[in-house]
Parts: structure tokens; C-alpha cells; sequence
């Protein structure tokens, strides 16, 4: 109960009981924190609550009775001239000085890494295509149809293994050319991507039927164009240059999506959209207004900011508005660093979506104007998919990334990525039991891959690459057997309920079969390479026990001799006898 607390008198409160000090009879009146302690005793610890706990069940199917789909992620090789692009500075901006010109070669190891998605039971792969590798300078003039070939052979393999392809158009790397002309701050660019588009829908379009069109523009254009820690790198106008390339990257957006629909959609039958990334912020205070406004608008600066004029009405919400154009003014400026779209545009942008793509990994914890340490909350993800329900009227979902990254990460045994991925997906499965329409899930990624700035030292894949291993091996984490079983089982079968048929056994797990050997002839032998080696070894350790047991033989029969000619009338011993 509250007491007398030495300095601070009666003004500091301790108690699960409070007490009236201005009542004689000092009355003692129950908090809710002593009906709390009374549930941890009667307990005997902290049962979670009914929404926390977790959720047996399957995610539902869809009406042509396929399951909901549980995809993969992986982008292809990123190469030394992409490097280039994506941090244009002079000052090296890649941790551990790693390079992108092999990473984890898919480029070349398109049949392993089939089988890898076939192990895991994946029904869709997600790949970003490079617009460099297709187009070198960024236009049409001229089209690289060996890095378009590349793409082709990927997709057939993915469709021959009964895995869909999932398609993003522009990941981060942009031609040269066009950085050097301002990049997304260059508004020429919007038909310069319209362009580019239009090459991959005609020559592509018949094998994808799932497109992306930019993946987490938040991500270009406030960290590209405003902190430098993404590319292309820029960091010198973070006032201005975030906002100027984000306005052009949603109006490319926009007529990428109108050409498809337009032109393709009718003959191919696909899906077109954009895939947006924000984090889930939550009040460091839940009882301070401040703090609970100031989650609400970090929530609508990082997945508002574009999801907004796209889902919701062609323009940015009120909140960006009035917020950007009040901190412009008090800067001294004569209008807002947000540009403004027309009306026309705000009608060409409007509704340009099939699905709301979106990506999310984390949770902040908002205070007043900022934010500060990231949390692990799991439940979020289920709390951010409600809230993308409830802002846009519930628009279909399709989870595009989702995962956690481990530096420095050796062991095959993750389970910290384990005990992530299960409790964020089983949070998705209370998602839809919420109502909530989402369609599919992707994880981050399949394998160790080229990260960026942090090179190779940030690891998020099922599947550990040895970089130090010419053959760049792909071997399955803990984790693959995870997510593994998800997929086969399309969800969480209640282990309560009996074994149930699509959980592999305990000792069993996805496994990529060694890569056979080159045969080589020995001895008139067709062996492996590593059997030859052995081989080679074992004869050439015989001839040398030959060797030594001949010149041994050598120096017994001398030493016999010798001895016969300086002893006379001793027995005469043969080398062999003598041995």
C-alpha cells in the first residue's frame, strides 16, 4: 500500500493499494495493479492474454481452392557498375569494402536455387529485375538481350518447378545515365521508367502475371535523396530532394500502372501495383496525447506518404500537408518543400493499385516530434495490417517482405530467426481472422544476400552462403525447415489435434542435394573428383612404402653380406629369411 517515503513524504506512491491520508481512518482501496498481482499468484505467472496467445489454424484457401500463398524473396546479382550507381559518391559507402559483382550468384545457379524454393514448398518467388542489366543507358536505344535472357531462363525454370514469379521493376538501381541528369529528381524520368516498363511487360508479359512496380520508395527517396545510406547516395539538399523524388516516383508509378492496364491487361490478366514499407509505431507513452499523435504521424510520413495518394484520393494526407508546409513557412520559405500534384494528376494517380504490396520488419517507439529506440513487437504486424484495413478500406494485401537479419550469423541453428518468423506469421493468420484481406506472405529472403550498404555482413536468408566457397553453397538454416513446414501446412495445424500430415518428422528438413562432381578416368576408372584425389593419394603412399621397404631390404642384405665376409663360418641368411 502507499506509505510514508522518507524525503518525498506522502507525495510518492509505491502502493497496489491507495490510501487516503486525508482520511483519519486511512482507508486502503484496491488499484487495478492488485487485482493484476492477484491473477500473476493465483497463475503462478503471466498468462498472455486471449489476443496474444497463440493461434492454431490454416490460413484460408481461395475460391479455386489454392492455398494462400507463402512466397520467397531473393533479388538476382548486383554488379560492380550497379555499385557505382547506387552510391554515386567518391567515398566508398559499402561496409568491408564487399562488392556486388558475384554475391550469391543466382546469376549462374538458377537450376540450385529452383530447387531450393522446391524444397521449401513455396508457391511464388519474388525477384527484382535490374533496369540497368536491361537497359545499359536507361533508354530503349539499345537492349541487353543477354541480361534479358537471363530473366526469361528464370522464369521458365520457377514455372516448370510450379512456382509463379512475382516481378519488381525497379529495386534501387538505376542506369548512370540517368543518375547524372538528377535521377528521381529529374521529372523526364517518369517516362523514361513508362518506357522500361513497357519492354518488360512486352517481353516478359506472357510468363508473369504478378507485377511490382517500385519497391519501397520511401526508402529511394528519404534515404537516397535525404540521409545517403541507400542508393543513389545523396545526402546535400535532405530538405528538398526527398520530396521532388518522391513526387516523380509515385507519378511513374502511376503511368506504369496506366500502360498495363491499358494495353496488356487484357491479353496477359495480370496483377499490377506498388509495394510500400513502414514500421508500426506505438506511443512510448500510451497515456501522453503527444506521444500518441506522434505514432499516429509517423505511421502516415513512412507508409502514408505514398500509400495515400495511391489508395486513398490522388494526394498526400492532411498530415503531410499542413505539417511540411508549417515547418517550410517557419524556415523562411514562400511555400512548402512538398510539391503539389494538379488535379489531373490527382486523378491519373488515384486507384492505381490491385493490391496494396507492403513491406514491414519492425516497430518504433514514437515520442512527441521523434522517435527513437526500435522494438521487437511481434504483435504489430497484425496491429499495422489492421490499420492498413481500417485507412484503405481494406484493399487485398500481400505481405512482400517480412524477415530479421543476423550479423556476423555462422550458426545453422537460428532460432532466433525461427521464433521471429513464426510468431510474425502466426500474427498474420489473427490478421485475417480480423478480417483482414490478406492474400499472400513473403519472407526475406531465401538466401545470404548483397545487402546493401552493409554488404555481406547483414544475413537474412533461410539458407547460409558460404562467400568464402568459390561454389558459393547454398545450406539450409533451422529456419528453411520452419518456414517449410508453413508452407506445406499452409499455416499452424494444432499439434493438440494428433499428428497431422503435412509436418515432416523431427529428423527430416529441405536439403539440397551436393552438386555432382565432375568424372575424371583413373587407372581406366570413372571416378569423382574427390574419389581420384583419394585414389591418387592412397598409390602414390603404397609406391612410397615400396620405396622405403625396398631400400630397407637393400640395407639388410649389405649388412649380412658384410658380416658373412668379416665372420667366416657363420650361416649364410637370404635377404627375404633375414626380413
Amino acid at each position: 500500500m502507499d506509505n510514508f517515503e522518507w524525503l518525498n513524504g506522502y507525495t510518492v506512491k509505491f502502493g497496489l493499494y491507495h490510501v487516503d491520508f486525508n482520511n483519519a481512518s486511512r482507508p486502503r482501496t484496491a488499484r487495478a495493479s492488485a487485482r493484476y498481482y492477484t491473477e500473476v499468484i493465483t497463475n503462478n505467472g503471466m498468462p498472455l492474454p486471449r489476443e496474444d496467445a497463440f493461434l492454431y489454424g490454416q490460413f484460408p484457401r481461395a475460391s479455386s481452392g489454392a492455398r494462400l500463398p507463402l512466397r520467397i524473396r531473393q533479388t538476382s546479382t548486383v554488379t560492380r557498375a550497379v555499385l557505382r550507381w547506387v552510391f554515386a559518391g567518391e567515398k566508398e559507402q559499402v561496409g568491408n569494402d564487399d562488392t556486388g559483382d558475384v554475391a550469391c550468384d543466382s546469376y549462374h545457379k538458377i537450376a540450385e536455387d529452383v530447387a531450393a524454393l522446391r524444397n521449401l514448398g513455396v508457391s511464388h518467388y519474388r525477384f527484382s529485375i535490374s533496369w540497368p542489366r536491361v537497359l545499359p543507358d536507361g533508354t530503349t536505344k539499345y537492349i541487353n538481350e543477354a541480361g534479358l535472357s537471363y530473366y526469361v531462363q528464370l522464369i521458365d525454370a520457377l514455372l516448370a518447378a510450379n512456382i509463379k514469379p512475382q516481378v519488381t521493376i525497379y529495386h534501387w538501381d538505376l542506369p548512370q545515365a540517368l543518375q547524372d541528369v538528377g535521377g528521381w529528381e529529374n521529372e523526364t524520368i517518369v517516362q523514361r521508367f513508362r518506357d522500361y516498363a513497357d519492354v518488360l511487360f512486352q517481353r516478359l508479359g506472357g510468363k508473369v502475371r504478378f507485377w511490382i512496380t517500385l519497391n519501397e520508395p520511401f526508402v529511394i527517396a528519404l534515404q537516397g535523396y535525404g540521409y545517403g545510406t541507400a542508393a543513389p547516395g545523396i545526402s546535400f539538399r535532405p530538405g528538398t530532394a526527398p520530396y521532388i523524388a518522391g513526387h516523380n516516383l509515385i507519378k511513374a508509378h502511376a503511368e506504369a500502372w496506366h500502360l498495363y492496364n491499358d494495353v496488356y491487361r487484357a491479353r496477359q490478366g495480370g496483377l499490377i501495383s506498388i509495394t510500400i514499407s513502414s514500421d508500426w509505431a506505438e506511443p512510448r507513452d500510451p497515456s501522453n496525447q503527444e506521444d500518441v499523435e506522434a505514432a499516429r504521424r509517423y505511421v502516415q510520413f513512412m507508409g502514408g506518404w505514398f500509400a495515400h495518394p495511391i489508395f486513398k484520393n490522388g494526394d498526400y494526407s492532411e498530415v503531410m500537408k499542413t505539417r511540411i508546409r508549417d515547418r517550410s513557412l517557419a524556415a523562411g520559405l514562400s511555400k512548402s518543400r512538398l510539391p503539389e500534384f494538379t488535379e489531373s494528376e490527382k486523378r491519373r494517380i488515384n486507384g492505381t493499385y490491385d493490391y496494396f504490396g507492403f513491406n514491414h520488419y519492425t516497430t518504433v517507439l514514437a515520442y512527441n516530434l521523434d522517435y527513437d529506440s526500435w522494438i521487437s513487437s511481434f504483435d504489430a504486424d497484425r496491429r499495422i495490417l489492421n490499420w492498413l484495413k481500417e485507412e484503405y478500406n481494406n484493399p487485398p494485401i500481400y505481405v512482400t517482405e517480412n524477415g530479421v537479419s543476423q550479423r556476423g550469423e555462422t550458426s545453422l541453428n537460428d532460432t532466433a530467426r525461427i521464433y521471429y518468423l513464426r510468431s510474425y506469421i502466426n500474427e498474420a493468420l489473427k490478421a485475417v481472422r480480423d478480417k483482414v484481406d490478406l492474400r499472400g506472405y513473403t519472407v526475406w529472403s531465401v538466401m545470404d544476400n548483397f545487402e546493401w550498404a552493409t554488404g555481406f555482413a547483414e544475413r537474412f536468408g533461410l539458407h547460409f552462403v558460404n562467400y568464402t566457397d568459390p561454389s558459393l553453397p547454398r545450406i539450409p538454416k533451422a529456419s528453411a525447415k520452419l518456414y517449410a513446414s508453413i508452407t506445406r501446412c499452409n499455416g499452424f495445424p494444432d499439434p493438440a489435434a494428433g499428428p497431422h500430415p503435412c509436418l515432416q518428422p523431427e529428423d527430416a528438413g529441405p536439403t539440397i542435394s551436393p552438386k555432382r562432381e565432375e568424372e575424371v578416368q583413373f587407372l581406366g576408372l570413372a571416378l569423382g573428383a574427390t574419389e581420384a584425389q583419394t585414389a591418387l593419394y592412397t598409390l602414390f603412399s603404397l609406391m612410397l612404402l615400396g620405396a622405403c621397404a625396398v631400400a630397407f631390404l637393400s640395407y639388410k642384405y649389405c649388412k649380412r653380406s658384410k658380416q658373412r665376409n668379416t665372420q667366416p663360418g657363420q650361416q649364410e641368411l637370404s635377404p627375404v629369411s633375414s626380413f
